[in-house]
């Protein structure tokens, strides 16, 4: 009975210590989390024990993509746990990230888009004798989420995407919105477009898709910045996604993770048998035909934005991992070879896929394993 009691006790201390490291870790994390971080909580003692180290130490800081700042979330916490090293990324937006790593003021850098040759000609610069190299680690869908009273079902193609984010449609009644939608009550409600106020992957990768999928309805060329008259912006995906939550008549664009209570997502009309919804095996399907078009240790990967293929949903990102293939600086290059080995390892990819994420596919995250051990 003693050996019982005392074997209870240092079980319960134990319980104790790990609830108290849990709560530190979750104190500095950041609170723009949307939807999905939460549930990654019960694989971070699963997955711990998986991580290598490997001599990390101190601290590291990172910036860039929002979209996948929930994804981060989930690994820092797992990883930071395992051994000990704070991460501190940002989750600015890509174009903020891709300008602080071209600046050498963090160690890595998130974005939706790959390197354009004036970056990673910039990049030159901070990686000595290197270059800034572009690492596919996570994949996703960006969720048209929208909030309309009494629409619980919503679809649209991509000609009446193009036309409302352009402000040709502007009543959620229009005749183009009914048609695809013959049994929906929709109100006679003004459309409320929102999109993003600084430089995004997401925005390029958004408009990628209306470039690709309905030409003749969306005549801007594209790219990180928001060029289309009219609507409303906010800051980052968990600011244009709080603005669609509170607004009635809203709807925007982001990341699926941040389809939240009150928020709900659009299926799109691609032309195949039936209406698309985003989900992680809906952008899974889309991912997996995508093409490795970078040179050298360079990954970046091309997309069917237009893709008619059953169940594949065509508005999907692939976020990168920004960083230098030589010349990385000596005292965080331990720290972030560790992270980025985690988080592209069979371990840290399953994590994707429990919180509205999409792994990267098997044969491209291959490829991206051995770069990052040749990282220097």
């Amino acid at each position: 009975m003693k050996l019982q009691r005392k074997n209870r006790l240092r079980a319960l201390s134990l319980g104790a210590v790990a609830v108290s490291g849990a709560l530190a870790l979750t104190a500095c994390g950041s609170d723009d989390n949307g939807g999905g971080s939460g549930s990654s909580t019960s694989s971070a003692s699963a997955n711990a024990s998986s991580i290598k180290c490997d001599n990390a130490k101190g601290q590291l800081l990172a910036d860039g993509s929002s979209a996948q700042k929930n994804a981060i979330d989930a690994w820092v916490k797992n990883f930071s746990q395992a051994c000990g090293v704070q991460i501190n990324y940002k989750g600015s937006g890509s174009g903020a990230g891709v300008t602080a790593f071209t600046q050498g003021q963090v160690a890595f850098a998130g974005s939706d888009s790959a390197l354009k040759p004036e970056e990673v000609t910039a990049s030159k610069k901070v990686c000595s004798g290197g270059q800034g190299i572009d690492l596919p680690m996570v994949g996703g869908p960006i969720a048209l989420g929208y909030n309309v009273p009494g629409v619980d079902s919503l679809v649209l193609d991509a000609p009446t995407i193009a036309k409302i984010f352009d402000s040709k449609i502007t009543n959620w009644n229009d005749a183009a919105i009914k048609k695809l939608n013959p049994t929906a009550k929709l109100p006679n409600l003004k459309i409320q477009a929102f999109h993003r106020s600084d430089e995004s992957g997401t925005t390029d990768n958004f408009t990628k898709y209306l470039i690709a999928a309905t030409p003749s309805n969306w005549k801007y060329s594209g790219g990180k910045a928001w060029q289309a008259k009219g609507g409303q912006s906010a800051p980052q995906s968990a600011g244009v996604a709080q603005q669609v939550k509170q607004t009635s008549g809203a709807i925007g664009y982001f990341e699926l993770s941040y389809v939240a209570d009150g928020i709900k997502a659009v299926s799109v009309d691609t032309g195949a048998s039936k209406p698309v919804a985003p989900s992680t095996e809906s952008a899974t399907a889309d991912i997996a035909a995508a093409k490795v078009v970078g040179t050298g240790k360079d990954l970046s990967l091309k997309l069917d934005y237009n893709t008619k293929a059953e169940g594949a949903y065509p508005m999907t990102l692939v976020t990168y991992e920004i960083v230098c293939d030589k010349g990385n600086k000596a005292d965080t290059l331990p720290a972030t070879k560790a992270f980025l080995r985690y988080i592209a390892s069979e371990d840290g990819q399953k994590i994707l896929s429990t919180i509205n994420y999409a792994p990267v596919p098997d044969e491209i995250i291959a490829k991206v394993r051995t770069t990052i051990e040749g990282l220097s």
